[in-house]
């Protein structure tokens, strides 16, 4: 295995540039079964993620691969409708190609889903919807039976605004016999993301980004040629790592809308942001300041993904900062290393109080999951020393060579193997 070693210190400044959304380019690619033909999806990211979703497609028995930052599929042969266990647990986002392969097989059969582990995420508000659609389900032993031989709309209330059910909704009722309503749908970006690149393909779906998605089912859907937004957390990670350095970054290819509730605190924090169509410029003072209360919620507000990223940054502000996380209850998970670098952090159930403290210090520390690989880099940015940091293949499902675009501007970061490895 490999690790990043960080020796912190130097203030970031220059330009990145921000890649695919990981989160939106999944659900995408799954969504490609859907197609009789050819799609070629652009700005896709090289990252474990999306090679985990492109080695399902070929299974299926789509003809899938990369070509530079874009991912071709042709699913003009779709032959299977399972996914073996072993492929269902690299990553969480696998259970969206179960509302896909039965819109286009009609049937599926798949485990639970793998990734990181961020307390209960239960899948059981997707089936629920299925079922709404007609589609019978049995469960057994770990699996998932499902069989959608009559597939028919309906109006779908979902008791929480959940992304993955959003989607999945949306990928079995896009050729499902009349009209289907998402009624408390996810408004995330990336739920627009997918809406649009279902429509290129012929699908006829309006309302994303509203608490309500209106689909009307229709008879095949055909391959198209589209390109993912760019990665909101990503985007935030940058903003981040210029904030605890007391950096200048100018950050492209972004779509700023998507980050407002971040660009919000880090103004609260003292940065000096503007911003332009497709370009974020960040300037941060020598020391932040405390942000008094940090809530997470449903988009637009403050996103789950970006908690454990900014409180590693506010973690050498100065004064005291508070963190609610409401979707997740097991996104603390990057608290341990934060103090073991020295930051002050107490949580107390879903609650973190962060003391504000001058400096960082190197360790070896270890991720627990994606965004708290990031937040350890991030923190290590700022620390004292050297730091080590394992289990970063959290880190390579969502970001493409971070350590590469972070050390372009200024960070002293590299990626080797292990001491005890060969």
């Amino acid at each position: 295995m490999s690790m990043l070693v960080v020796e912190g210190g130097t203030p970031l400044e220059g330009g990145v540039y921000v890649h695919g959304a990981k989160n939106a380019a999944l659900p995408i690619l799954a969504a490609t079964v859907l197609g009789n033909g050819v799609s070629v999806v652009h700005n896709c990211p090289n990252i474990t993620d999306v090679n985990a979703a492109v080695n399902i497609l070929n299974h299926l028995g789509c003809r899938a691969f990369r070509d530079g930052d874009s991912v071709i599929v042709d699913s003009s042969d779709v032959c299977r409708w399972d996914i073996p266990e072993s492929m269902m647990r690299e990553m969480r986002s696998s259970v969206m190609f179960l509302g896909a392969i039965l819109a286009r097989c009609g049937k599926a059969d798949i485990t639970y889903p793998g990734g990181c582990e961020l307390g209960p995420r239960p899948i059981d508000l997707h089936l629920k919807a299925l079922e709404k659609l007609s589609i019978r389900i049995d469960e057994k032993l770990g699996r998932i039976n499902c069989r959608a031989c009559k597939a028919r709309g309906s109006e779908i209330s979902l008791d929480m605004p959940s992304v993955g059910a959003t989607e999945n909704i949306m990928l079995a009722a896009v050729t499902a016999k009349g009209e289907t309503v998402i009624v408390n749908a996810a408004q995330e970006p990336e739920i627009v993301d997918l809406q649009n690149f279902l429509n290129c393909m012929g699908a006829k779906i309006h309302g994303g980004g509203t608490n309500v998605i209106t689909i009307q089912g229709v008879e095949q859907l055909y391959g198209c040629e589209y390109t993912v937004i760019p990665d909101r957390i990503e985007t935030v990670t940058y903003m981040a790592a210029a904030g605890i350095t007391g950096g200048r970054l100018s950050i492209n290819n972004v779509i700023p809308e998507h980050v407002q509730a971040v660009a919000s605190v880090m103004k609260c924090a003292g940065c000096d942001i503007m911003h332009g169509e497709s370009r974020i410029d960040i300037s941060a003072p020598p020391r932040l300041k405390s942000v008094d209360y940090i809530r997470t919620m449903p988009y637009p507000g403050f996103p789950t993904d970006a908690q454990a990223i900014i409180m590693a940054m506010l973690s050498v502000s100065q004064g005291v900062s508070v963190f609610s996380e409401n979707i997740f209850s097991g996104r603390f998970k990057h608290v341990p290393a934060l103090t073991m670098m020295g930051a002050n952090i107490i949580t107390e159930g879903r609650t973190a109080i962060v003391r504000g403290v001058n400096r960082l210090y190197g360790a070896s520390v270890k991720a627990e999951d994606l965004r708290g690989a990031a937040a350890l880099v991030v923190a290590a940015l700022n620390a004292e020393g050297k730091t080590e940091i394992s289990g970063i293949n959290y880190l390579d499902r969502g970001y493409c060579n971070l350590e590469n675009a972070l050390s372009s501007v200024g960070a002293n970061i590299y990626r080797c193997k292990k001491e005890n490895e060969i």
